[in-house]
């Protein structure tokens, strides 16, 4: 029979974690002299006791470490239950939002997919807007730690490759998972405080600069206001496309960079991947836009650098209106939004690791048909691909796909037009936070969706984020027969 207690005791304590940080927004709406400021503490207050009560009641007399099963229940215990309590802020204070809205809003922060269902941002009690932001940067923080010690051990999407104990760091400077896990809270943490402080000199305000911060870092995508960073143009989008692209690169190479190892960064198949597609994405709509439209070559490379970044990396800022530069740049933005960033970031999608060995399992395939009596085996940066890595990643892929077909008709069918239907589930599958269609031009958020659609985009958030299975398997019988 499978063991509760370690789960449920991790999430007690991760659950007084949350309710002790909703202080900072309280303590915010408290400086300000707004009210709803005991919003905050009565959640957090509520969040807290809930937290510790359990905590404690499943508390084991002797330490236990987690099996594979149990580590599935308490991933997808994490990103299910933590949102329900983060979520209380909205509901009982401003805006007063109905449940679906509200837990829609915590999701996409959790979750970093950058969504939102609250326009009028510039009309919420500042401890909202810095709430929203909190769920963004400790969302991209346990992603990092999902992505880097709980997934490879629940051999989702191929993650195995990158076990913890096998992880090549290239000079094997970080090879355990207590190592990796503090070396990626320095580095999240060094990079918040570089990114606030450009952001600051850049123009934006300390309270803005520090929620652009949290939301660069974590890849999530909540602003301060509904125009996001188009109250920022100019070198500010400029910062802002290089962070997010640094915030989609594997946060460990940083903490090998920073003990003076900067081989690894430089030889990383996925950061060499990565900006190499971008470039080609960006190359590719700056001369569309520069040759079938009047715009300047400057503009043009700002706006394009900055928001072809924000959907690859799936920040899910937005400076311009995409949908307005013609079809071509839109097909662009849909394939590089497909590809997302690095795995061992706070990055979503199907991840630039996935498309290599995608690729290299393609080329041996096509070298094995030239050449039949030849034994040619798949490989990513020099290992070989075996099995029980390639299986799981093409079942990935074509649960991804079939995935995104299902639930794009799915909310169609609840009424919402086919447009608005494909891209709120290629937003949310892929914790993208950037959407277009009908249904999101009038304010640029999810709320004109029903509550039946909006509950099929927060389930996509979710199996997105947490590699479709980790969700999904908890539903088996023979899960908790096993």
């Amino acid at each position: 029979m499978l063991d509760l207690r370690p789960v449920l005791h991790i999430l007690g304590l991760i659950l007084a974690v949350l309710g002790a940080s909703m202080l900072a927004p309280m303590t915010i709406d408290l400086l300000t002299a707004n009210r709803n400021w005991q919003t905050f503490f009565e959640a957090g207050v509520e969040t807290m006791l809930t937290g510790t009560l359990l905590a404690i009641a499943s508390r084991s007399p002797t330490p236990q470490g987690l099996s594979v099963r149990q580590a599935y229940l308490l991933t997808a215990g994490i990103w299910v239950v933590l949102p329900a309590f983060a979520a209380l802020p909205f509901m009982q204070g401003a805006p007063y939002a109905t449940l679906t809205d509200a837990y829609f809003e915590a999701v996409s922060g959790i979750t970093t997919t950058g969504s939102s269902v609250f326009p009028g941002l510039g009309s919420l009690p500042p401890g909202v807007v810095l709430w929203r932001g909190m769920l963004n940067w400790m969302g991209g923080l346990g992603i990092a730690f999902v992505a880097m010690i709980f997934l490879p051990v629940m051999r989702i999407g191929g993650m195995q490759f990158f076990r913890t104990e096998g992880f090549d760091t290239l000079g094997k400077i970080l090879p355990r998972a207590r190592d990796i896990a503090r070396a990626l809270v320095v580095v999240y943490l060094g990079l918040t405080l570089l990114f606030t402080i450009t952001y600051g000199a850049l123009g934006m305000t300390t309270f803005e600069a520090i929620i652009h911060a949290m939301s660069t870092i974590s890849t999530g995508g909540f602003s301060t206001s509904d125009a996001s960073f188009a109250a920022f143009s100019g070198p500010a989008e400029y910062a802002g496309a290089l962070f997010m692209l640094l915030s989609a690169m594997p946060f460990i190479r940083f903490a090998q960079l920073a003990r003076g190892a900067t081989r690894p960064i430089w030889l990383d198949t996925q950061i060499r991947g990565l900006l190499r597609w971008f470039c080609y994405a960006t190359a590719a709509v700056v001369a569309w836009r520069v040759i079938r439209t009047e715009v300047g070559f400057e503009p043009a490379l700002r706006e394009t650098l900055f928001n072809l970044s924000s959907i690859m990396t799936g920040t899910g800022f937005g400076s311009a209106d995409i949908s307005t530069w013609g079809n071509f740049p839109v097909v662009v933005m849909f394939i590089v939004g497909m590809i997302g960033g690095c795995t061992g970031s706070s990055s979503g999608s199907l991840s630039v690791f996935r498309w290599q060995a995608l690729g290299a399992a393609i080329r041996a395939a096509v070298q094995q048909l030239h050449s039949p009596h030849r034994l040619v085996m798949p490989r990513y940066d020099g290992k070989t691909l075996g099995d029980d890595v390639l299986n799981p990643l093409m079942m990935y892929f074509t649960g991804y796909i079939l995935t995104l077909g299902t639930l794009s008709v799915a909310v169609s069918m609840t009424g919402v037009d086919m447009t608005s239907a494909l891209f709120a589930i290629w937003t949310s599958l892929g914790n993208i936070g950037y959407a277009l269609g009908p249904m999101t031009a009038r304010t640029g958020t999810m709320i004109d969706f029903n509550d039946a659609a909006t509950w099929v985009m927060t389930l996509a958030m979710l199996l997105g984020r947490l590699g479709l299975l980790a969700i999904l398997v908890v539903f088996l019988p023979r899960f908790w027969r096993g």
